[in-house]
């Protein structure tokens, strides 16, 4: 069965992303890229037994998205519920004057598109900052699935109340204080990346991606990330990939 077969057109091509496809039956039974998989315990059917896997009838796709792959637009007809396995997506919201402002930040064992359960259309854009690997699943599984698996509609309620206290969290932490105080925030949000000296280390986005977050200028947003490199709280091993002082970093963000 092919997305055209599901009346959904996928917004990639063959050469841009690698697409690979499995059946959630078979992924049961222990087939390596979902029984091995290391967010298994975060994903959106954690909880579920393997008998509750037989009320599924139709196909759960993964799919890998580029850095700049756009998963969906808002008011797209919202078909899929959407469980991050690996990667980073920012969520878009365009304001009345055409521009744009970044209202979440998703990272692995995350679930997008949940507002697909309840109306027509998505609230946001989706777009991957990262290559990220997803787990598209077709809104009819999770609608029947919660109404006949309690265990999923646990899990469910349960994701529901982590997004708002993400779009909380957000609201507070990064939209309010100084122009450091948010960079410092941000960046102490970000997941540590171990290297292979042992040292950790963060990878940051475009300035114009931090300006959009934080509600700040492109220009604040760059004068603030050179300070903290100027100061040492944040040394640069690559472009875009810091170590960072991560005690120095709660002083500044007032934790």
């Amino acid at each position: 069965m092919t997305w055209e077969d599901l009346g959904w057109s996928a917004p990639f091509t063959e050469e841009e992303v690698a697409v690979r496809r499995s059946r959630i039956e078979a992924a049961w039974k222990g087939q390596p890229d979902c029984k091995g998989c290391g967010i298994r315990e975060l994903a959106l059917f954690a909880d579920l037994e393997e008998k509750d896997f037989s009320l599924i009838h139709m196909p759960i796709d993964e799919i890998l998205f580029e850095a700049g792959g756009v998963l969906y637009n808002a008011g797209d007809r919202a078909r899929a519920v959407i469980t991050l396995r690996s990667g980073l997506v920012k969520l878009l919201q365009y304001l009345g004057d055409g521009s744009q402002r970044i209202v979440r930040l998703l990272r692995p064992g995350d679930t997008l598109g949940l507002e697909a359960t309840l109306q027509e259309e998505y609230e946001h854009t989706a777009v991957a900052l990262r290559p990220s690997l997803v787990c598209r699943i077709p809104v009819d599984i999770v609608t029947r699935l919660s109404q006949e698996t309690p265990r999923l509609h646990g899990q469910l309620m349960g994701r529901w109340h982590q997004s708002v206290k993400q779009a909380d969290d957000w609201l507070t932490g990064l939209s309010t204080g100084s122009a450091r105080t948010r960079v410092a925030r941000m960046l102490l949000q970000l997941p540590r990346l171990p290297e292979a000296d042992g040292a950790e280390v963060c990878e940051l986005f475009s300035r114009e991606d931090l300006g959009a977050m934080l509600g700040v200028t492109t220009e604040t947003a760059s004068r603030m990330i050179a300070e903290l490199k100027r100061s040492q709280i944040i040394v640069e091993r690559k472009v875009n990939t810091f170590v960072c002082d991560d005690r120095a970093l709660r002083e500044i963000a007032g934790e």
